[in-house]
């Protein structure tokens, strides 16, 4: 399967958008996803977020979303917002060349560390990273503020 890594352009906001959604259907919030294309579309322009996309064919069928951070104890670092490949393309190495790329662009741009989140309950993604050596913190809680 010949898969093309890139950087996303605004043109692919719309199957980016559409991952998203997949990805909040899978994580059984669907309901909590109200960023709309418009949203994705302004942000995007601004430089707020960045983005690799996987296609093959043309057809895109994985991101990575991600975006410029700072931690205090290290420096700087890329905080992966969201990282999904659909359904039917998983097992198949995509997500393997998604991430790769994604820490090849942190290292790129001189970061430290990366930074993401997973649920608890996504066995298959947990494996996924602990395969990449990395660390699951389990005693830092999240908190947060809807405005």
């Amino acid at each position: 399967m010949q898969i093309n890594i890139r950087p996303g352009t605004a043109k692919d906001l719309p199957a980016i958008h559409n991952l998203v959604l997949e990805l909040a259907e899978y994580e059984k919030a669907a309901h909590e996803f109200t960023a709309s294309l418009e949203d994705y579309q302004r942000d995007f322009g601004e430089g707020v977020f960045e983005v690799l996309v996987a296609e093959q064919k043309e057809t895109i069928v994985g991101m990575a979303l991600y975006y410029m951070t700072y931690s205090t104890w290290k420096g700087r670092m890329l905080y992966l917002e969201d990282f999904v490949v659909q359904a039917a393309y998983r097992r198949k190495g995509i997500g393997e060349a998604l991430f790769d790329a994604f820490l090849e662009t942190a290292k790129s741009k001189d970061c430290r560390l990366v930074k993401w989140q997973v649920l608890d309950w996504n066995k298959p993604a947990i494996n996924f990273y602990r395969k990449k050596a990395a660390t699951i913190e389990q005693e830092w809680w999240n908190g947060k503020i809807f405005l």
